[in-house]
């Protein structure tokens, strides 16, 4: 019987000895393979609330695809609870406790364990809005925010924080709650002032102006699909300029040079107003201790407004309104503690209320 001849595994392995033999022989050495670079770890979002942002927190969804759309795919929502539906896809996982006080998680020391099983890069916070329900002074509620900023910082401390101004709330059991809501909001901002840090700023978003509780809201408290869209609008630049930013690296892992964040802050004023559209400006101020060699604000106008027309700087629109203002190549220098001012025109619909805007910054450190 005709046997097919087989070949010895030494007939294999020898030509294969004989060619690393003459390579050293010649003085080389296979060359090894190339390490793969290591994926970056996604940005990590802790949503932190109350029912507002818990459940279902629709709006935590319209935001989640925005993100995504827009770019931003290395990003990962995070919090102890799991999604609420909202018939989206999206990534769910929040910190959104129904029924919470602000002042009773600080005092019980609640944030830290739920910190340490998300370890958050960024936190959007909308809340206190039980806390004013149940009117709790506003220097408490404060005082609680400031607790609970000092627990994040603790868990990271390069956290970005971002504060909301709350949403208006007018349940027909609370009378007084709507004019509580707006003076707690008001006293926001300075607290904010007071508390950010060059390493972990605070960002005060304004989702009170321009939400009507009678049209975005199914209960005078809770968003409806227009109070989602809107809530999520609202947290659309300040998030996404804090993702551009980036995460801290590793000390010792210096980055590529002149593209590291540095704080600033924007600030918006309506200059004049007519049928149909007002002329503002926005003051971007180097609030870090080093100079920025350029600086990117984005502007959200309130009641559909639109940019038409800009100066002292370059303009990009999205579909939504939302601007990018960068700045014109002779007042991107600043230096610590200086401002530039671009100044816009803006068109309105004529069901607007009187000229607002959300307005955010980053800036850029010098290469060095």
């Amino acid at each position: 019987m005709h046997r097919t001849p087989h070949s010895s595994p030494y007939s294999r392995v020898m030509p294969v000895l004989g060619l690393m033999a003459a390579l050293l022989l010649l003085g080389l050495t296979p060359a090894p393979r190339a390490a793969a670079a290591p994926a970056a770890d996604p940005v990590r979002v802790m949503p932190l609330g109350d029912s507002i942002t818990g459940s279902p927190g629709c709006w935590r969804a319209v935001l989640w695809n925005r993100l995504v759309d827009s770019g931003h795919k290395d990003i990962d929502f995070v919090g102890t609870l799991p999604p609420q539906g909202c018939g989206q896809a999206h990534d769910g996982d929040n910190e959104g406790h129904g029924g919470e006080l602000v002042t009773n998680v600080a005092d019980r020391d609640l944030l830290p364990g739920r910190l340490a099983a998300t370890r958050p890069d960024i936190v959007v916070m909308h809340f206190g809005t039980n806390d004013v329900w149940s009117n709790i002074a506003p220097d408490r509620i404060l005082a609680a925010y400031t607790e609970l900023v000092a627990q994040m910082r603790a868990s990271n401390p390069d956290m970005r924080i971002l504060v909301a101004q709350l949403i208006p709330m007018n349940p027909s059991s609370c009378a007084a709650c709507a004019q509580r809501v707006a003076d707690f909001n008001a006293t926001i901002p300075g607290w904010a002032r007071a508390t950010g840090t060059d390493r972990s700023p605070v960002t005060v978003v304004d989702q009170w102006t321009g939400f009507s509780t009678a049209t975005d809201t199914y209960d005078g408290v809770h968003p409806n699909a227009s109070g989602d869209d809107k809530i999520a609008a609202r947290w659309f630049p300040a998030l996404a300029a804090a993702l551009d930013a980036g995460v801290p690296q590793d000390p010792g892992d210096p980055g590529d040079p002149g593209e590291d964040p540095a704080a600033c802050t924007a600030r918006f004023r309506a200059v004049s107003s007519w049928q149909g559209g007002y002329q503002g400006e926005v003051t971007v101020t180097n609030t870090s201790a080093s100079a920025v060699s350029g600086w990117t604000a984005t502007v959200l106008p309130a009641d559909g407004a639109r940019l038409t027309q800009l100066w002292n700087g370059s303009l990009t629109t999205a579909a939504d309104g939302t601007a990018t203002v960068r700045n014109a190549p002779w007042n991107g220098a600043l230096a610590p503690g200086a401002s530039a001012t671009f100044g816009f025109v803006a068109s309105v619909p004529a069901t607007a209320g009187a000229p607002a805007a959300t307005v955010t910054c980053t800036g850029k450190a010098p290469a060095g």
